[in-house]
């Protein structure tokens, strides 16, 4: 019988996660990893500037192991940033830097959840006052709802780019990878749209 590891458990789907993400950028250019795709700005590299973000707040200042010992940078979330800073690369922050910055949130992240309890008890300082408190079990399920949502966001963006799918480079989790399949696919729901909305 295996033994339980929920700590074990929880650390593999947020793995997962970012595992995808980054993969997602392979194989593009630097504009296309920037490129906004949505109305509001959607692009790949902005969704991992935002997760590093997110797990270096949530696992770091949240239980007091912050990650900026100096000045944290201009798009940090302070009152001084421009709003959505967090969600696109500035010309000047490479691909190198961004990717950079988020394996080594992950790894700031990993030593926080290694050393702590799933019942550890953090302050998450940008909560309403009353419900600041949150278990780091609270915080894990968040961080992976938070980075398995945008893993899904960049399947989307990354397939309007340039017509890449797939969950990670060998489990593609579609039904089929013929591409006249997909046309004919995609031309049976157009129907179906186009009569549901007579």
């Amino acid at each position: 019988m295996i033994e339980p590891n929920p700590k074990a458990d929880l650390l593999h789907y947020l793995q997962q996660g970012r595992d995808a993400l980054v993969w997602k950028l392979e194989g593009l250019s630097e504009y296309d990893v920037r490129r906004p795709l949505t109305p509001t700005g959607t692009n790949l590299l902005g969704l991992l500037k935002h997760l590093a973000g997110v797990e270096l707040g949530y696992f770091g200042d949240t239980f007091g192991r912050p990650y900026f010992t100096g000045e944290p940078p201009s798009w940090w979330y302070t009152r001084d940033a421009e709003p959505n800073a967090d969600m696109w690369a500035a010309a000047d922050e490479s691909r190198e830097d961004i990717v950079g910055l988020y394996r080594r949130a992950w790894a700031h992240s990993d030593s926080t959840i290694e050393a702590l309890d799933l019942d550890a008890t953090g302050h998450v300082p940008w909560w309403p006052e009353e419900r600041r408190e949150a278990t780091l079990q609270h915080i894990l399920l968040r961080v992976i709802s938070d980075t398995q949502r945008h893993a899904g966001h960049a399947d989307v963006v990354r397939e309007l780019i340039d017509g890449a799918t797939g969950y990670t480079p060998t489990q593609d989790s579609l039904p089929s990878s013929d591409l006249t399949w997909w046309k004919d696919h995609h031309a049976r729901l157009e129907r179906v749209a186009r009569e549901a909305g007579d």
